[in-house]
């Protein structure tokens, strides 16, 4: 099968009709209409087998990692979707393989609200680059920067759930098995906390999504805003299937530390705007957990029951995108 068929038959047919693309996929280029008055936001995600998922993954959980995770970088800036292109490099092709992955991809993309309006095909290691493209009003476009001193630090969801769902797949153990489709559905399907962002953004300062995990991800908001923060360990979510998982409070508290790729948002907020953020969230059935504040001396200071914790009782470190999932 040639790339042209390949494209026409996998990508190009059902797409959603939308007035806003102009041209979409089949030509050299898309033409785009953008909201009068609104910014473009821009972000490219790429996926490598062997890194950022197991190569014996099944197609439509690839399809999903993967458009799930590219979104969740228009959440963090309070963006609304609007379309999509995905470069995708294929060893070999499948049509089972593509008709699950074509179908799955579909199916996200109308979830999230986005459409697929162009991209490439070619042959080689499987791996895929997303470039999606959102779009918000100038006076509301979330950033890393921007923090103020006595923020409050919050999260979206819980923590450590997708690093525990991978951790099942490289090393399967006995757990209930509600507990792992759980986990591993955290990790293969991450959820974009669109919405929320969306209404949060004009109560916050500042926001970020996590995916290097919370102190890596903190770390970055924390030195673009040139400032530091008070996290208390105690304060930070867990869900139920985490806790039941494993025993071992250390482990647990590293994977929502540093484990990465939750996808849930970290954001700062005065303290004034707490009570309607948490009644954003309520409606939307999303916990959303104070963890810290924010502090005017540029360091990370980790606190346990108000405690300051010895820096080598936490491992350092985040999710590294060059890592293999193997190692």
């Amino acid at each position: 099968m040639g790339e042209f068929e390949l494209i026409q038959r996998y990508f190009a047919r059902n797409q959603p009709t939308s007035s806003a693309v102009r041209l979409g996929i089949g030509d050299d280029a898309a033409l785009l209409q953008l909201p009068l008055g609104e910014l473009l936001v821009v972000s490219v995600d790429t996926m490598v087998a062997g890194t950022h998922f197991l190569a014996d993954t099944p197609a439509d959980l690839i399809a999903q990692r993967a458009l799930g995770a590219a979104v969740s970088d228009l959440a963090a800036m309070g963006a609304r979707p609007l379309w999509y292109t995905l470069a995708l490099t294929l060893p070999d092709v499948s049509e089972s393989w593509m008709e699950a992955f074509a179908l799955a991809l579909a199916q996200r993309s109308a979830e999230l609200g986005i459409i697929l309006v162009g991209g490439d095909t070619t042959r080689g290691p499987l791996s895929l680059t997303l470039t999606v493209q959102g779009s918000v009003q100038p006076d509301l476009a979330l950033q890393r920067k921007g923090a103020q001193v006595d923020d409050i630090i919050a999260v979206t969801g819980t923590l450590g759930d997708s690093r525990a769902g991978l951790e099942s797949l490289l090393h399967p153990q006995k757990a209930a098995m509600a507990d792992l489709d759980w986990l591993r559905q955290r990790f293969y399907r991450p959820e974009p906390r669109l919405q929320l962002a969306q209404q949060l953004a004009p109560l916050a300062h500042c926001a970020i999504d996590i995916s290097d995990g919370l102190m890596a991800d903190l770390g970055h908001l924390l030195q673009a805003s040139q400032l530091g923060a008070e996290l208390e360990l105690t304060a930070l979510p867990l869900s139920a299937a985490l806790k039941n998982f494993s025993q071992d409070q250390q482990r647990l508290r590293d994977w929502a530390l540093t484990g990465g790729e939750d996808f849930e948002l970290c954001l700062t907020l005065p303290a004034a705007h707490w009570a309607q953020a948490q009644s954003l969230a309520a409606n939307l059935d999303i916990p959303l957990t104070a963890i810290g504040r924010i502090i005017a001396a540029p360091t990370l200071c980790l606190l346990e029951d108000g405690q300051p914790v010895p820096a080598n009782q936490v491992r350092q470190g985040g999710y590294d995108h060059f890592r293999r999932t193997h190692d």
